[in-house]
């Protein structure tokens, strides 16, 4: 009778597996495959953030316009908290306005904070509203700041690490405008 001789992987007959070079070679092209695909996978996340918060942004001016439309004694909201409400059961009022759904009136979602505030000319009606975002970890869920005046228009400026900037009308109108 005859016996058979198994070749593994190696070439060497008897042998079953894989020797240890071979391990670290499957290893060494692992890690280099992750090095390569690891920053696009990050930058695919900060652009899919800094999507969400272009439009979240633009939710909130959409929701101060309703608001004022819906509260004309007191004009555009003074918080971002005035335009949510909780989660269920919400009944509208000037404090949770319920026009905003609660992930974004809490001021943060998608790795950046948001900030809402309104303004008034001296009377008591506010009659401007800024809207503005930030990443919450700079250069890790983002790197542009982005805001909404009264006039609706989105600005985005490249943002910095640190504080987001204080949301007031002279801020956001130096950021440049999308086109």
């Amino acid at each position: 009778m005859r016996r058979s001789s198994k070749i593994g992987f190696s070439g060497r007959a008897g042998s079953s597996g894989f020797s240890l070079i071979e391990l670290l070679i499957v290893v060494a092209v692992i890690l280099v495959i992750a090095a390569i695909a690891i920053p696009n996978l990050l930058r695919a996340k900060i652009a899919a953030n800094e999507s969400s918060a272009a439009n979240s942004v633009r939710k909130i001016a959409t929701a101060q316009v309703a608001y004022g439309a819906a509260y004309p004694t007191i004009g555009y909201a003074t918080a971002i908290s005035a335009l949510g409400g909780p989660a269920a059961a919400c009944s509208p009022t000037p404090a949770t306005a319920c026009i905003l759904d609660s992930s974004l009136s809490s001021g943060v979602k998608s790795g950046y904070q948001f900030l809402a505030a309104a303004f008034s000319a001296g009377g008591a009606i506010n009659t401007d509203f800024v809207a503005s975002s930030s990443p919450q970890t700079y250069n890790v869920d983002g790197i542009k700041d982005f805001c909404v005046i009264t006039d609706g228009v989105l600005r985005i400026s490249p943002g910095a690490s640190g504080v987001p900037p204080a949301p007031d009308v002279a801020t956001c109108q130096a950021y440049p405008m999308t086109q």
